[in-house]
């Protein structure tokens, strides 16, 4: 059982676990926001315990389980990225000694390749249709994982503001399937002219 009136140390433990579980968890961040906001929510630190008629078990927040990302479908990418606009070429290529019009130059082919690559293995459309600029209200209960709040975040719903990224967002994923002998590791195989 845990202690109900924690000491000055254990309580800053608790508030730092609060404040990083309420950044990262919109679940858990509503469930707090309304423990605070229960006007039947009792004051522990002046009410005087009351015996309980049965024990009873505390809800357990249901525990944050994080998906492993395959690192396959990354490196297919990369791979599809390489072969189409020698992304990883350009990147690793030390520009220093190039002028600035031969570094536009490769740049807008990568940019091809690359917008290539995106268009025919991607539908990717805006998370939000508005214009950048434009003024929008966000009331409460908006998705907090298409739209991040910037700037100065202060209190509760509805926010107003401008939109200064509109997002993007991946309706489709079309990448070609591997044979089970394919290692995607080698993202560029070695060229050897014979």
């Amino acid at each position: 059982m845990t202690d109900m009136n924690p000491g000055f140390f254990g309580r800053i433990g608790i508030a730092f676990g609060a404040f990083f579980g309420i950044l990262g968890n919109a679940a858990f961040a509503g469930r707090v926001q309304r423990l605070r906001e229960a006007p039947e929510a009792p004051d522990f630190a002046t009410e005087a315990p009351r015996p309980a008629a049965a024990p009873v078990q505390p809800a357990q927040p249901a525990p944050s389980v994080l998906k492993e990302a395959s690192p396959i479908a990354a490196l297919q990418l990369l791979g599809l990225l390489q072969r189409d606009a020698r992304f990883i070429d350009f990147v690793e290529e030390d520009i220093a000694k190039y002028s600035d019009a031969d570094i536009g130059a490769a740049a807008r082919l990568v940019h091809d390749g690359c917008r290539a690559v995106l268009r025919e293995h991607f539908s990717i459309k805006p998370v939000r249709t508005e214009a950048e600029g434009s003024r929008i209200t966000l009331q409460e209960g908006f998705d907090a994982a298409a739209v991040r709040l910037t700037g100065n975040v202060v209190g509760k719903p509805p926010f107003n503001g401008s939109i200064s990224h509109r997002g993007w967002k991946v309706e489709d994923t079309r990448l070609p399937k591997l044979a089970p002998s394919h290692d995607a590791s080698i993202v560029a195989p070695a060229e050897v002219e014979l």
